[in-house]
């Protein structure tokens, strides 16, 4: 398979007016045993990925299996990986790629394949019932609600925009390569728990989960997930650093330790 390590695109290759024949090899296969095949397809100016997967299925594989919902880059339903890297295949425009070459359509790495494109993503909805819930303070205000800063609010609100498509998941060498998902959440979860870490009403402690269960030690922070995150969300800088930063002042700061200890803690 194709490596998803990110590299300068290539240049666009603009589709002229009327039509143009693009071939498309895409994985074929269950249960990660399977080949490409290759598929020539008619293309016109303005269709994106998804939409010549379904060209394909209706006019010559009828069987050809892709996950996919709302086509509009919301639902994160469609995440594959294009040229070797991931993508929501609704938001991946034909003149953004190389069509004088194959177009490489295959399912996630990082997952156990279903069939075809669709790959087994549950892995990632056991991991967040493992997180602490959101567990607000007691109301501080005289008519039973809180205060809050708007900068506090304003803080958290970009990691809100996560539509879960796993790609930054997808991407990241700790799971893509080295295969730790028994000991590494994932950059999708660390934007999860930095929601709730900085909300100023959230009083539960994650950072001893995050240090020992989570591991976020294993983080090189790269920034391939910032990279392709179709949301634009600064996980790296944003989310992934400052948890380690709280964690270190939590478990590896001497001067820390010592006022823990002087306060009994």
């Amino acid at each position: 398979m194709a490596t998803a390590t990110p590299t300068q695109a290539a240049p666009a290759q603009r589709i002229a007016a009327g039509q143009k024949t693009v071939t498309f090899e895409i994985w074929r296969g269950e249960k990660g045993k399977g080949e490409f095949r290759a598929y020539d397809a008619e293309v016109s100016e303005g269709m994106v990925v998804l939409d010549v997967i379904h060209k394909i299925q209706a006019e010559q594989a009828p069987d050809l299996a892709a996950r996919w919902n709302c086509k509009a880059g919301k639902c994160g339903s469609c995440s594959a990986e294009i040229n070797g890297m991931p993508k929501l295949m609704c938001m991946t425009r034909l003149n953004s790629l190389p069509i004088d070459k194959p177009v490489r359509v295959e399912p996630m790495k990082t997952f156990p394949s279903i069939r075809d494109l669709v790959t087994d993503v549950s892995w990632n909805f056991e991991v967040k019932k493992k997180i602490k819930k959101f567990q607000p303070r007691a109301p501080d205000a005289p008519d039973g609600t809180w205060r809050m800063r708007q900068a506090d609010a304003d803080r958290v609100q970009e990691f809100r925009k996560c539509i879960e498509c796993f790609l930054c998941q997808d991407v990241c060498h700790v799971l893509r390569d080295h295969h730790l998902h028994d000991r590494f959440i994932g950059p999708r979860f660390f934007v999860y728990s930095a929601a709730l870490e900085m909300q100023p009403l959230d009083t539960a402690d994650r950072l001893a989960d995050l240090r020992l269960r989570d591991g976020i030690g294993y983080c090189n922070i790269t920034k391939c997930c910032t990279k392709v995150c179709p949301e634009e969300i600064h996980i790296t800088d944003n989310a992934i650093i400052p948890l380690k930063e709280r964690v270190v002042d939590e478990f590896f700061d001497p001067l820390g330790k010592l006022f823990r200890r002087f306060r009994g803690e």
